[in-house]
């Protein structure tokens, strides 16, 4: 949401009203207006700064100016490594409630319990307004966004696994999180680095460090390496298939769209040489990066985020965050005459931190788990006829399968079929199997319902209850009060005893969501401060989105492109499919 502060006052009597009356009850224009308070509150009270690692920034470089550096660093040019990869993640709750869950509680209950009892996935409940594509699509930018690493001393949770479960191994091992190698033992709580940039830089597509990038570059024009089937070539692959990082995470929905922005980076590249022949390969490159950055940062907001929280209230406040609250026709015919961000959105507006270093936070990691959107079972179509070409499991889709795959489906069969098929909703009991026992390419087998559970008190998020009270608001104080499925709240209650005890991600996931969400409210609150917060603390989103730093004609293709648009230019055996579909992201036509 734009930038309007009303002051304390207003966002007192927002939060009392959202509390009496919950903001997506109210009418749009009133609700706007409480939203509103309630970030002006989380402004001021959930951004806390848990401080910048020593070290240097890379030696200065002109190109620093003007283009994206692989490590995130010189974005701000005052602190040159705020938002770089190798630094901190922040927080979003008050630093004396981040301390870490020690042993026992740690394990209480028992997270490969919770994971069998309340996750399992017995019948797939699909979320009927949404595509799979939805589902890749934030996986896609999870991996731009945030990775923790791995830590390399071995060190392992040790979880205990009931008499009657099949696991393969009791107890259950878990890989503790790499911790931070520049915390200096002055009693404070624990912080971890990001290994990612925090910026929204693409940095899935354009590699996280020099020599990747590098790697990924043709050296000619500006453009990336792509092989006839749209994938990466062999040699640029992964040599060493016991990999463990991102790259073990692919799968099928996720490469498609990795070719599929590697392609829209090369058109733009012709698009900009075509009117700017003076540039040169490093030039196009760097300006490319930028518009595909700010490309997929403009189709989370207004396409991905709407489709997924489709209330009336929310799909107005994020096209006011991008396009002001006169909106894009007005933008478009008369430019952005302001610098006023509620009226010209904060895209191109003045850069703001609010006083506290840019960084993601471990409160944003942890309401972005959204395994449960990843269907078990996917049916291939053919785009031309629908006719079905193959039915498999996820596991047939994973990181050594892709390319196989792609040799016997074409990528716009893909594309087709994922977007004719549901995902998974995110709630209680529809955590897929595949990811409860996942098969890594390395051959290590993770229960990633157990592991999220683990994550989040490992790295002292506050279970649900505490977490809500630090983002004002109510605390559930019965079991029936938490969710009004009278089941899972006997199901939680056996588990749990107390609602206090309850782990933040499942509290997420049994609660009641307002009117068209596919998230919780909960997970809301933080949405409502990093959303805006990603765009306004970036140099490159806020007062160098200008012509002199992407060149008119790539400002120009930022505005006039969308989801819709890249898919088409790619792939235009798509258009019957997308006619009438309002978001790409909801469901497509199935073709006759």
């Amino acid at each position: 949401m734009a930038r309007l502060s009303l002051g304390k006052p207003f966002a007192n009597a927002a939060e009392k009203v959202d509390k009496r009356w919950h903001w997506h009850k109210l009418p749009t224009p009133l609700g706007i207006l409480v939203l509103i308070g309630i970030r002006d509150r989380l402004r001021e009270q959930n951004l806390h700064d848990t401080g910048l690692p020593d070290g240097e920034p890379p030696a200065w470089d002109e190109r620093h100016l003007t283009a994206r550096t692989v490590d995130g660093t010189y974005n701000n040019l005052q602190r040159p490594r705020m938002g770089a990869a190798g630094t901190r993640f922040g927080r979003n709750v008050p630093l004396e409630h981040t301390h870490p869950e020690e042993l026992p509680r740690l394990v209480e209950p028992n997270p490969r319990t919770v994971s069998r009892e309340l996750l399992t996935r017995d019948e797939f409940v699909p979320a009927t307004t949404l595509n799979v594509h939805a589902a890749s699509w934030i996986q896609f930018e999870v991996h731009d966004w945030v990775f923790h690493g791995h830590d390399p001393s071995g060190r392992q949770w040790q979880i205990e696994c009931a008499d009657d479960d099949p696991w393969h191994e009791h107890p259950m091992r878990i890989d503790a999180t790499k911790p931070d190698p520049d915390r200096d033992g002055d009693g404070r709580p624990a912080t971890w680095v990001n290994t990612e940039t925090h910026w929204w830089d693409g940095s899935q597509v354009y590699g996280g460090t020099a020599e990747d990038a590098k790697t990924l570059r043709t050296g000619e024009l500006g453009k990336l390496a792509i092989d006839d089937r749209g994938l990466l070539p062999e040699g640029l692959e992964p040599k060493d298939p016991d990999y463990t990082g991102v790259p073990g995470a692919q799968w099928v929905g996720l490469t498609a769209l990795h070719s599929l922005f590697t392609r829209e980076h090369n058109a733009i590249c012709d698009h900009l040489h075509e009117r700017h022949p003076e540039l040169t390969d490093t030039q196009l490159y760097d300006k490319a990066r930028l518009v595909l950055s700010a490309l997929i940062a403009k189709i989370h907001t207004i396409e991905w985020t709407p489709a997924v929280i489709s209330h009336p209230t929310t799909v107005r406040a994020l096209n006011v965050n991008w396009w002001g609250v006169l909106g894009e026709r007005f933008d478009k015919r008369f430019g952005r005459k302001t610098s006023n961000d509620v009226v010209r959105g904060l895209v191109g507006a003045p850069t703001r931190l609010h006083g506290v270093p840019y960084s993601l936070t471990e409160e944003f990691v942890s309401v972005y788990r959204m395994h449960p959107l990843i269907p078990d079972d996917y049916t291939f179509h053919s785009v031309a006829t629908d006719e079905v070409l193959q039915e498999r499991s996820f596991r047939e889709l994973q990181a050594l399968e892709v390319r196989e795959r792609f040799t016997e489906l074409d990528m716009d069969d893909v594309f087709y079929s994922l977007g004719v098929a549901h995902p998974g909703a995110i709630q209680l009991h529809n955590f897929p199997r595949a990811l409860q026992e996942f098969h890594r390419p390395d051959g290590t087998v993770l229960d990633l319902a157990a592991i999220d559970i683990l994550r989040v008190r490992e790295r002292g998020v506050p279970r649900y209850n505490e977490f809500r009270r630090l983002f004002h608001m109510e605390p559930a104080r019965t079991f029936d009060e938490l969710t009004d499925n009278p089941e899972w709240a006997r199901e939680l209650e056996r588990l749990y005893g107390d609602p206090d005890r309850v782990d933040l991600m499942i509290g997420m996931y049994a609660e009641p969501k307002p009117a068209g969400f596919g998230f919780s409210d909960t997970a809301f609150r933080v949405f409502v401060l990093m959303a805006s917060r990603r765009i306004e603390a970036d140099r490159f989103l806020t007062v160098d989105y200008r012509p002199e730093v992407y060149t008119q004609a790539g400002l120009d293709w930022v505005d006039e492109n969308t989801m819709r648009s890249v898919l088409l230019r790619h792939f235009p055996r798509l258009e019957p499919s997308l006619a009438g579909v309002d978001n790409v992201f909801a469901p497509w036509r199935r073709v006759r």
